[in-house]
């Protein structure tokens, strides 16, 4: 199946199938996507019950809607990255930051990160991953937050922004990566791809 193009309806009515995984949060579904992979296991359908996933989707967070004919499925991409040599997947977000987010690299395959809109026109079937890279003075940071539950915080002169299907981040010292948000160590080297269309999720 081919990336979503802006513009094209997009999801179709479907259940979670009988043998789907039912998660109540981000961190919850890239444990299901992570052991799928590293079994070699064919990754089951999700439905989303929470997280910034199911937000991005309009999902209503209702058990028993995932069952009924009321449930919408997607197919999602996953994003794969090396921190520092080691593989791990995220199905809606990774941030790595300095405290403050003086410093920051952030990839989005879901719209929204907690209450932020970080990734305004990011979109989980698109074939790519929304990139920032941000170094913000104190009173830019201060600016930028007050902008971003209403995601009107690009562009900015200090956020450099790419839509990616791969790419590799440096950085001068380690820092702090999470994914999901969920802490996953330290890292100095990030190496992201977008896997297009892998995973079924429905809401």
């Amino acid at each position: 199946m081919s990336p979503i193009a802006k513009g094209e309806a997009w999801g179709s009515p479907g259940a979670l199938p009988p043998d789907g995984v039912v998660v109540a949060t981000d961190a919850e579904a890239r444990a299901v996507v992570e052991a799928a992979r590293r079994a070699s296991r064919p990754l089951p359908a999700l439905g989303l019950l929470g997280g910034d996933l199911c937000r991005t989707l309009g999902g209503a967070g209702d058990r028993a809607r995932l069952h009924s004919d009321a449930a919408v499925t997607f197919t999602v991409d996953v994003g794969a990255v090396l921190v520092d040599g080691l593989l791990h997947w995220f199905v809606a977000h990774l941030v790595a930051r300095t405290p403050g987010w003086g410093r920051a690299f952030v990839a989005m395959n879901a719209q929204w990160w907690g209450r932020w809109n970080l990734g305004p026109r990011a979109h989980p079937g698109d074939g790519v991953l929304d990139t920032y890279r941000a170094d913000l003075s104190l009173a830019d940071r201060l600016k930028v937050r007050a902008r971003l539950p209403a995601g009107a915080h690009l562009p900015h002169p200090g956020i450099r922004e790419r839509r990616v299907a791969a790419l590799q981040v440096e950085f001068p010292r380690a820092v702090p990566v999470a994914l999901d948000g969920q802490r996953s160590g330290r890292a100095r080297s990030l190496s992201l791809r977008v896997e297009p269309d892998a995973l079924t999720v429905v809401v």
